[in-house]
């Protein structure tokens, strides 16, 4: 087999197909460890959340408060909405160990240039605070999410 037909198999194989209505991006190596966090143990994180359908809820919520808001709406305009709601519930499925891979993009390339402030970061928090607070999800849960979620700033702030 010519070398270049088995590189761009491997390449085929390596990167993430896009979803139906999703936009294409550059190929890039899938892995949870683009995740940016380690997943919680045992199951009680995810059941805090109400499962898979819960995280589905509350992060729709989030981007949908996200691409409305005031403050912050316009960084996210010209991006891929449907493909952003995907990868985040895979990133915060995954995290919270209710049963996903992730297949995005690492945090650092896929918040590359679009210039996060600290204050833009503080305020897509406070937005994935109130969607948590309507998937009523209990507090402590919530801050042990978060917590998880907080070391992420250095790759996306400034990037």
């Amino acid at each position: 087999m010519p070398m270049s037909l088995i590189l761009s198999l491997l390449l085929l194989q390596a990167a993430p197909h896009a979803m139906p209505g999703e936009a294409t991006v550059d190929p890039y190596v899938a892995s949870n460890a683009n995740a940016g966090a380690t997943p919680f143990t045992g199951d009680a994180m995810a059941r805090a959340f109400h499962g898979q359908e819960g995280i589905g809820r509350v992060v729709d919520g989030m981007v949908t408060r996200a691409y409305a808001d005031p403050v912050i709406g316009e960084i996210f305009t010209s991006h891929d909405k449907i493909r952003l709601k995907r990868t985040l519930v895979e990133q915060f499925c995954y995290i919270l160990n209710a049963g996903c891979s992730y297949s995005g993009r690492d945090m650092a390339s896929s918040h590359k240039d679009l210039g996060v402030q600290r204050k833009d970061m503080n305020r897509l928090v406070e937005l994935l605070q109130q969607a948590m607070r309507e998937e009523k999800i209990d507090f402590q849960a919530q801050n042990r999410f978060l917590s998880k979620l907080a070391p992420m700033h250095h790759d996306v702030v400034g990037q």
